[in-house]
Order: C-alpha cells, then structure tokens, then sequence
C-alpha cells in the first residue's frame, strides 16, 4: 500500500512520486522514459515532477506522452523559472507548459527558486491562474526558512501547498530549521533526489540494504529503490 501525504486544502497524494529532471535531453531515450513513467503510475507513483526548465521543456513532452489516456490517474507538478515568475511571465509560462504536457491544467504548480520578483507578485500570479481553472494548487522550491516566513506574510502566500527541497541521506541541512518550520506551519515538503546523487553507494550500505529486505516487499517499493 502506498504511502500518502495531504496537502493544506485536504486532497490526498502518494508519498512517493517520480522525477524527470535529465528526461527529455536525448530523443532516442524518449520512448524508454514515457514507458518508465507509466510503468511508475501502473506501481502506485502516480505523481509526476517535471519543469519548464528540465531539457528546455523537453521533459514535460515525455510527461506528456507517458500519460497520454491516464491524465486523470496522475498528480501533475510542473515548475516555472524565477525569471518567468512576474504577474505576466507565471500565466505565459503556465500555458507554454500546458501546451507541451498537452493537458488543460496544472495539479501542482511550484516557483522553482526564489529570483529576482517579489514573492508577492509571483503568489498574485498563482492565485489568478488558480481562479482561472489553470492550476489546482501552487508552491515553491528551494526556498529557505527565512524565504518562507516572508512567504506566509504576503497576501495569498499561506495558501502555498508545499515547499520542494534537496533532501536525502547525504543532504539533511532541512531537518535543523526549514523541516520543523514547515511541520509547525503545515506545509508539505517535498524531497527531491531523496537518494542523492550517488544511489550505487547508498545500495552498499548494510543498514540500507536491511531496511529494503524489511519493508520493499512489493514490485513498486523495489523498482523505486533499483
């Protein structure tokens, strides 16, 4: 049975979901990464992360394919860059994206790091293409302590669904300051690279290894873990 998170507003998520940051840079490796991505959905990963950024969009294309005829099983989160995160720059982003995952809408829609806008005007941006059926929910990624407490002080900002951050055995800065912060204020937070950037070292480790023999016991926890 797959783990699940809510979000702020009540609706569930799997706990455990699947990248695509490095998707969508080679088009030989397209067919093999849109069939990764729904044999993960066919597991129980049914949420997908993708990003304008991630191969220039390419990523969303291959997002796009893979839930071509199951859009309605996935929890889609795409992510807008800090330089497009302006009042008219969030909604043309938005529809740039949409465009390429070829969907009417946006499940997650996260500010992939803090630029050079007021947070207070991105969060106006999120909120119009919420109102407008675009988007269901917005969050941030990579944003700090410090970075969300100014969040939460903006008009609209505690309606943010979650915060997205480098988490993993070898990266655990968050669990000091931002990870309680965000426990107390009831924000999800989101780890990506949950097995770094070294997975073969973390597979050698005896105790990891004991933990999956434990508690992997079904198809989706091993091919998550391999």
């Amino acid at each position: 049975m797959m783990r699940t998170v809510a979000l702020p507003g009540g609706e569930v998520v799997p706990a455990l979901g699947q990248g695509t940051w490095y998707m969508g840079e080679r088009r030989g490796d397209a067919a093999r990464e849109a069939d990764a991505l729904r044999l993960g959905v066919d597991l129980g990963m049914t949420l997908i992360d993708t990003a304008e950024m991630y191969a220039n969009g390419g990523a969303e294309q291959i997002v796009a394919e893979a839930i071509n005829g199951i859009r309605e099983q996935v929890f889609l989160v795409s992510k807008v860059l800090p330089q497009n995160a302006s009042r008219s720059g969030v909604p043309a982003a938005c529809e740039r994206s949409l465009r390429r995952l070829r969907t009417d809408r946006i499940d997650l829609y996260l500010l992939h790091w803090r630029g050079g806008y007021p947070l207070a005007e991105t969060v106006a941006a999120f909120e119009a293409l919420k109102a407008a059926g675009k988007i269901r929910h917005w969050g941030v990624s990579n944003l700090d302590t410090a970075d969300m407490e100014e969040l939460v002080g903006v008009p609209g900002g505690t309606a943010c669904a979650a915060d997205q951050v480098l988490y993993h055995p070898d990266s655990r800065g968050i669990e000091f300051d931002l990870l309680p912060w965000c426990v107390s204020h009831r924000i999800p937070v989101m780890a990506y690279s949950p097995l770094g950037h070294q997975v073969r070292r973390l597979l050698r480790w005896r105790s990891f290894m004991a933990r999956r023999r434990r508690r992997w016991r079904s198809r989706g926890a091993c091919a998550t873990a391999t």
